[in-house]
């Protein structure tokens, strides 16, 4: 339990586990201390020797002590509302998402079983580049060197290597390697898109589901469609 012990004029107080194991509501302990407090004051007030009375001073730190720690305790409330509403936001903005087309940073592409896995990149300036593509084990699948233009553009692959092997379903992972006209590496950064199918409300923030891999809404360029 609580317990409080008077040295001269200061007051101490120290919450502690209840019997039954769980830990007392801050604000509470606050309140009972300082109805302690009050009462061992006005005791000593009422006991004080008239030749020698006891210091304002300590008193007036106690009561100071005890504004500071209720302030802060109405702080710390505050905060932990705007943390629930944050949350609250983040569940509504990302159970929004949920059926919609989204274009996202990322790699990795899902190649289906008819039709083309596709790659959305942006190319700051014109580049030479080569471009890999790997499967999940880290093999290289294909890979070809092409003519960069600036601006955004796509890049498609229908499942076949460069000797013609035509490789499963899948994801599969692309690589750009580029240099401008004075051999200078340029970055290319690249996107995928997909159907956001499911969305995991444990994490903090909220994590979205995309063909099989999971992102948080920063890595969420833009809504393609729904």
């Amino acid at each position: 339990m609580a317990t409080s012990s008077v040295n001269g004029t200061q007051f101490s107080a120290t919450a502690a586990v209840t019997s039954t194991g769980t830990k007392p509501d801050s604000a509470m302990v606050l309140g009972n201390n300082f109805q302690t407090f009050l009462q061992m004051l006005t005791t000593q007030l009422q006991n004080q020797n008239p030749l020698d009375p006891l210091d304002a001073n300590q008193f007036t730190q106690q009561l100071v002590q005890f504004s500071q720690v209720e302030q802060q305790l109405k702080t710390n409330q505050q905060l932990e509302s705007l943390i629930a509403l944050e949350r609250s936001a983040q569940t509504t903005m990302a159970l929004g998402y949920i059926g919609s087309k989204v274009a996202v940073d990322g790699t990795t592409a899902t190649l289906p079983k008819d039709g083309m896995a596709t790659w959305s990149f942006n190319s700051p300036k014109p580049a030479s580049a080569t471009i890999s593509i790997s499967n999940s084990s880290g093999q290289t699948v294909f890979a070809g060197n092409y003519t960069l233009q600036t601006g955004e553009q796509k890049f498609a692959w229908d499942g076949r290597g460069k000797d013609g092997t035509k490789w499963p379903p899948g994801d599969y992972k692309i690589t750009i390697t580029a240099v401008d006209a004075t051999g200078q590496t340029v970055a290319v950064p690249t996107e995928v898109t997909g159907t956001v199918d499911s969305v995991d409300l444990t994490q903090t923030p909220p994590v979205l589901s995309v063909g099989g891999q999971t992102f948080t809404f920063d890595k969420i360029k833009r809504i393609v469609s729904r």
